[in-house]
C-alpha cells in the first residue's frame, strides 16, 4: 500500500448572477450547461431524468484524458449541487455550488477542490493559481448572465 500527502489546491470564488436561484441551478446541469457554454458538448450523460440528479454521471473530453463527474448533491431548494470529477491519473476534483438569492439577483459560490493524483495532477495543482481560477470564473459569470439576460450562448 502507497500512502501518500495530498498535493492539492483549493479555490473559491462568487459570481454576482443577475436572475434569482430558481433560474440559476437548473443552468448548472451537464445537459442544460450546453444552452449558456458555447463548445460545452458531453461525451456521454447518464440520467433518469435527462438532466442534473443525485447520481447522474457524465463523461467529458480533456487533453489529459477524459473526466468522469458524479453529481453528489443536488438539493435545489437549499440552492446547492455537489459533483465529484476524477480525471484518472491526473486528478480527483470535488466541486460545490452554493446558490444564494440577493437583491436583483442572486450570487453563485463556486469551489474547486483539485487533488493530484500523481504528476500530471501536480503539474495542473501548481497551474490552478488564484489567477487563473479568477478569470475562470469570470467567464463563466459572463457567459451565464449573458444567456441570463438574452436567452442565447455567447459566442
Amino acid at each position: 500500500m502507497k500512502i501518500v500527502k495530498p498535493n492539492r489546491v483549493t479555490r473559491t470564488y462568487t459570481q454576482r448572477l443577475v436572475a434569482g436561484p430558481a433560474m440559476v441551478l437548473p443552468l448548472l446541469c451537464p445537459v442544460r450547461e450546453a444552452d449558456w457554454i458555447d463548445g460545452w458538448e458531453p461525451l456521454l450523460v447518464v440520467s433518469h431524468s435527462g438532466v442534473a440528479e443525485r447520481d447522474c454521471v457524465f463523461v467529458t473530453a480533456a487533453e489529459s484524458g477524459d473526466s468522469i463527474w458524479y453529481i453528489t448533491r443536488l438539493e435545489p431548494e437549499a440552492g446547492r449541487v455537489e459533483m465529484l470529477k476524477i480525471t484518472p491519473a491526473v486528478t480527483a476534483c470535488r466541486l460545490t455550488i452554493q446558490v444564494d438569492a440577493v437583491a436583483g439577483g442572486s450570487e453563485a459560490t463556486i469551489t474547486y477542490a483539485h487533488t493530484s493524483l500523481g504528476a500530471a495532477g501536480d503539474a495542473f495543482v501548481e497551474s490552478f493559481t488564484e489567477d487563473y481560477y479568477r478569470r475562470f470564473m469570470q467567464d463563466w459569470e459572463v457567459r451565464m448572465n449573458h444567456y441570463l439576460r438574452h436567452g442565447t450562448a455567447l459566442r
